[in-house]
């Protein structure tokens, strides 16, 4: 069957609208059905029942918004409940509570043709059945669950119960491609990774099962040859710019090892394995008329003068939904915040949601590399200016000055290269003619340039949840002290875990001569008065060169 809109085709529909938002008509009131979720994910425990409800979410939102889910609140991402109030009071739904798996089904059973079985005794058999699912508009049920579905009338599709006892998963997931592969979406593909074992979190099945997705957990760390040649393989078969969905599995494989190879492809990383709802976010429109405005501090065209001291400006880590912003202090410190761009066509009312919720000290910013999580190094260099081109686009509409990059392909936090080629540093310079400035790196790198009044920056500090406070303090002072000019411009990159509240207390403790601005104060101040080394970027083919880069200082790795 063929799903109403190809997601690459309604993208670039978006970008070709004239006005900003997602929509522009006014939303007729909507109905729909909410079940609460609780935290038990084992395979032993309560998957079987979650599996369940998620696939038959998935297979129900075709064609209108019918169910939504509110996680628990330890899930990864903290806002179903608050958007659950969001969409009744500003996008006028209507919710009534489904109690149990059963009523969910009985109430909704129009929408499902048929049932898969999985089998718990080998995990990878759920990962296939979610494949079948979307194909088939089933739900996924274990042996228990069968009479249930049953009773409701529904046929069996397809039964995994001992079909892959004793296979690897590269026998399981080179079966499943052979067999459904080239039925399945060449848009958007789903990694169901993150935790493993007797565990499953798969939150981003709904949306995998909506679009037709493959689904695997395939492992791409080059000791596991054999899966990541399949991986490799099915990759290739993806439609330039597609979506990866979901997230890498923590027992195969890296991030760093997962996003080199999306990156290698000219694809684009959309995490994580937990993202809840998106069948359903992706039907309900911005308001009528609403245009994304971010809180700009500094006109274009505007120079700042520094004074003699040093200026922090803090990023929180890891975009929207999965840190700080519903926790304590937010709005009592300038912080920028990483915007998940592709919600603006993904989960349109969804991210204007936290554009409502931003005070005057919350600034947003771009990421993350391009249009979704990438790595320019490992780009195809044809590829690169295109997708960067697309980033800008999204950074236009969804009213963003400062991008932000990150590259892995060669280390990650606490080791090795983190910087960026001289090629990829001109490509975001010449396809993002509207950004202010950009920043680089998760932890400390040393790629920097300036041209124009336009800086490019690394951050110098990566501020750990696991860090004392104490320790993070003397990291600080100590790095002000070895970086003696001034004005000395420090970017610090905190992780999402912890709180504004919590870093407000660290920064108040530096002491006279530090400052905390907004980031686009930070970059036209630094415009202003370069104190950094610029430019400095990594030549093709050569090793990160030697030069301020605080963590081979003498100082503590923060990260550890």
């Amino acid at each position: 069957m063929q799903r109403p809109a190809l997601l690459l085709a309604l993208f670039a529909l978006l970008l070709a609208v004239p006005t900003r938002g997602f929509a522009q008509v006014e939303p007729k009131p909507r109905t729909a059905s909410m079940m609460r979720l609780d935290g038990d994910w084992r395979i032993d425990g309560d998957l079987p029942r979650k599996a369940f409800l998620i696939s038959l979410q998935g297979v129900v939102n075709q064609g209108a918004p019918r169910l939504y889910f509110v996680y628990p609140p330890d899930w990864t991402y903290t806002f179903t409940e608050p958007v659950y109030e969001y969409y009744q009071t500003t996008h006028n739904i209507r919710f009534s509570t489904i109690s149990s798996p059963r009523v969910a089904l009985r109430q909704l059973r129009r929408h499902v043709e048929g049932y898969v079985v999985w089998d718990p005794n080998v995990r990878p058999s759920l990962i296939v059945a979610f494949t079948v699912a979307g194909l088939t508009d089933a739900v996924v049920v274990t042996e228990d669950q069968i009479p249930m579905v049953q009773a409701a009338g529904l046929e069996k599709v397809e039964d995994f119960r001992g079909q892959f006892t004793g296979q690897s998963d590269r026998e399981i997931y080179e079966w499943a491609w052979e067999e459904y592969g080239n039925q399945t979406s060449k848009d958007v593909i789903v990694w169901m990774g993150g935790v493993s074992e007797d565990r499953m979190e798969p939150g981003v099945a709904d949306f995998g099962i909506y679009q037709e997705a493959f689904f695997t957990d395939l492992s791409t760390n080059p000791a596991d040859s054999l899966e990541l040649s399949l991986a490799d393989k099915i990759l290739d078969t993806m439609n330039p710019g597609g979506l990866v969905m979901g997230w890498h599995s923590y027992a195969k494989d890296s991030e760093g090892q997962h996003v080199t190879l999306v990156s290698q492809h000219a694809l684009r990383m959309e995490g994580l394995n937990t993202l809840p709802n998106t069948s359903f976010n992706t039907q309900i429109p911005t308001t009528p008329g609403y245009e994304f405005e971010n809180n700009h501090n500094v006109p274009r065209d505007t120079t700042l003068v520094p004074e003699n001291k040093i200026y922090i400006a803090p990023v929180q880590t890891d975009g929207l939904g999965i840190g700080a912003w519903l926790k304590e202090g937010r709005g009592t410190l300038p912080y920028a915040w990483e915007v998940t761009m592709n919600w603006q066509w993904l989960s349109p009312a969804l991210l204007q949601y936290f554009y409502d919720q931003a005070t005057p000290n919350d600034y947003f910013i771009g990421t993350l590399s391009g249009p979704g999580y990438m790595y320019p190094n490992a780009v195809p260099s044809d590829k690169l200016p295109s997708l960067v081109d697309e980033a800008e686009g999204l950074m236009e509409t969804l009213d963003l000055r400062v991008f932000e990059i990150m590259d892995y392909s060669q280390g990650t936090r606490q080791w090795g290269n983190l910087d960026l080629t001289t090629e990829v540093v001109d490509t975001y310079y010449e396809e993002m003619p509207s950004a202010i400035g950009f920043i680089n790196g998760y932890g400390p790198a040393a790629t920097f340039d300036l041209r124009g009044d336009r800086p490019f920056m690394s951050y110098d500090y990566y501020l750990s949840e696991d860090r004392p406070r104490e320790q993070i303090i003397a990291d600080l002072r100590e790095l002000a002290r070895l970086n003696s000019e001034r004005p000395y411009f420090l970017l610090l990159h905190v992780r999402q875990r912890s709180t504004v509240e919590q870093v407000k207390g660290i920064l108040d403790a530096l002491g006279p001569g530090f400052e905390v601005v907004p980031l686009d104060v930070f970059l036209t101040m630094a415009a202003s008065a370069p104190t950094f080394d610029a430019p400095r970027h990594l030549p093709p083919g050569h090793e990160a060169p030697a030069g301020r880069r605080p963590t081979s200082s003498g100082l503590p790795d923060s990260s550890k």
